[in-house]
């Protein structure tokens, strides 16, 4: 473990209060995950000290304009990572959220939601093979295996039944899992689930997930109706069980579309049949 953190010396840097420090931080973050040998062999707790430089670094991060283009360039991390990194990468994403999301202030607040959505975008679209941040999703098709990583992903933790967590690695040295014990979160709190929920149906449109024609499109989008379904009925919150059903209740996902086309139809027949509606009777014939 020393010796890695002697290779990620930008770790501190990442968390600079000194702009042009944290974005040479960032750089070398870049340059250090894309060598393949290197990002495939970090470990959890590798990955959850580098998403804490990370968030520390946007948490310092002033001015709309650097806030978002951190934004993006954090969620697009992913794009570098061999294939068996991401989803490690990701989890230690959420489990930073998660850990440090009660502790962020109102004023900065909206930066973070806008790190979720970007990362969450990003996770969508990389459920297409080639998905990248440059690329035409539009002409891609859908990765099953990276399909199911990400909506277990999101089982895992936006869309988890149970708020509290549990830590699954196990083994290592005392002082290692001290270390991870104090890192990885005890509980998803209730921000993160209400803000995801207000959200993917956004990003999912913005991949292409909505789009009736595209029948595997339309499983992935069933299968993540069913986790909120889940959610709304067994959750133990209050306001995740409104949220949620208000996400269900969107107007862009197809099932909700059909039944206004019904409704429609119906409402348009009923006006046909009802009196008064400017055909003249002029009573019984003799």
């Amino acid at each position: 473990m020393a010796s890695q953190e002697r290779s990620m010396p930008f770790i501190k840097n990442l968390a600079s209060s000194d702009r042009k420090i944290r974005t040479s931080a960032l750089a070398s973050l870049q340059h250090f995950l894309s060598a393949r040998q290197v990002s495939a062999a970090l470990t959890p707790l590798d990955i959850l000290k580098l998403w804490k430089g990370l968030f520390f670094a946007l948490w310092m991060c002033d001015r709309a304009i650097p806030q978002q283009n951190l934004c993006n360039d954090l969620a697009d991390l992913i794009y570098i990572l061999p294939r068996e990194a991401v989803i490690p990468w990701l989890r230690g994403f959420w489990s930073t959220m998660s850990r440090e999301w009660t502790g962020i202030d109102v004023l900065r607040l909206e930066k973070f939601l806008l790190l979720v959505r970007r990362v969450l975008g990003a996770s969508f679209r990389w459920m297409k093979g080639g998905g990248g941040k440059d690329s035409q999703v539009a002409d891609e098709s859908w990765d099953n295996e990276r399909v199911h990583d990400i909506l277990s992903l999101l089982s895992e933790f936006p869309f988890a039944l149970d708020e509290e967590l549990k830590n699954e690695e196990e083994g290592g040295d005392k002082q290692h899992q001290e270390e991870q014990d104090k890192l990885a979160p005890r509980k998803i709190p209730v921000g993160v689930k209400l803000h995801v929920l207000d959200i993917w149906v956004d990003e999912a449109e913005k991949v292409g997930m909505l789009e009736e024609s595209d029948e595997k499109a339309q499983a992935i989008l069933q299968r993540i109706v069913e986790q909120v379904d889940i959610l709304e009925k067994r959750t133990v919150s209050p306001a995740v069980r409104v949220r949620s059903k208000e996400s269900l209740a969107d107007d862009r996902l197809s099932a909700n579309k059909a039944e206004q086309n019904t409704g429609g139809a119906l409402g348009n027949d009923t006006e046909m049949t009802e009196p008064g509606d400017g055909g003249s009777w002029d009573g019984f014939d003799d």
